[in-house]
């Protein structure tokens, strides 16, 4: 059983609260495919992994801690074990910033990662307040406050859901469940190809960035109009027997086909539960699609 794994740095718009929903009615998957992993909370909660996973990010930084975690879970928890600091965090931002080779590496090679940018990225991203880490387009902060009161990610005081209360024990456990997943670096239709979705019954999580607009935080990767591509895409799709398709975003966000059911659930609050009136407001907008070919099943009570 894995369902008790979390990812060990935040992130925006994840999915682990209404995962036991989506796994409910994709049921048991011969492909499980996650075009934008991010925290891979919907994968990590899976009670009974079996088959092909495949998960790609367009996120450099992200896909790269993924397989690292793959390659040496220990090592990369022994450097990211290394206390909160202002000035370390200003430092190693524009550090990770600056490795261009990294960015191209982490492209070509599927099998390439660099331990010590994971870890000083989810060390990093793990304190850092807002939006724009490791984002190209940010520029580097002359001071950048960290999370003083209440830690997140590696940082956290307490390690719950029964996981050893170190991070190594925390990452070797991450790095057993991810041993067989393939992770892919790059657009997203690139792990929907014709041979990915052969296999009978194929589930896919369609869970593109947010606009900006909406929530106030930018992406590292550049996200473009890419959910009305990813909309495109689920209702050209959609009617295949052999696939399971969930396509997540707000209330109003997508139109589509009467066969498609939207279930509304209720989110934490926004970018690391934010408690202003914007973070609450879009928690209760948050909207799942799933395709007709989804399983029906009772559905637990995610507004509770």
């Amino acid at each position: 059983m894995h369902s008790s794994l979390s990812a060990p740095f935040p992130w925006f718009g994840g999915k682990r609260r209404v995962a036991p929903l989506i796994w409910q009615r994709f049921g048991a998957c011969r492909t499980y495919i996650e075009p934008f992993a991010g925290s891979l909370a919907t994968l990590l909660a899976r009670s009974n992994p079996q088959g092909n996973e495949i998960v790609n990010d367009l996120d450099c930084y992200v896909a790269n801690f993924w397989r690292a975690l793959q390659r040496d879970s220990q090592a990369v928890a022994w450097l990211a074990d290394y206390p909160v600091n202002e000035a370390d965090l200003i430092a190693r931002h524009r550090w990770l910033v600056d490795q261009n080779r990294f960015r191209e590496q982490i492209r070509e090679d599927p099998d390439w990662c660099d331990l010590k940018v994971a870890a000083w990225w989810v060390w990093g991203i793990s304190q850092w307040i807002g939006s724009g880490f490791c984002d190209l387009s940010h520029p580097a902060p002359s001071r950048k406050l960290p999370h003083l009161i209440s830690g997140a990610g590696v940082h956290r005081r307490t390690i719950e859901d029964g996981r050893s209360d170190s991070i190594e024990g925390w990452f070797l456990a991450l790095g057993k469940r991810l041993r067989g997943v393939r992770v892919a670096c790059g657009d997203w239709r690139r792990v929907l190809s014709d041979a990915s979705l052969a296999e009978d019954p194929t589930g896919i999580l369609l869970d593109p960035p947010y606009s900006s607009d909406e929530h106030g935080v930018t992406y590292s990767a550049d996200s473009g109009d890419v959910a009305d591509q990813v909309r495109a895409w689920a209702i050209e799709h959609g009617d295949r027997p052999n696939l399971r398709i969930a396509l997540c975003g707000y209330a109003g966000e997508h139109a589509m086909p009467p066969r498609w059911e939207e279930v509304a659930w209720k989110a934490n609050g926004g970018y690391a539960n934010r408690a202003d009136g914007r973070g609450r407001a879009n928690a209760e907008r948050e909207r799942i699609w799933f395709s007709p070919t989804c399983q029906k099943t009772a559905e637990p009570d995610l507004f509770s």
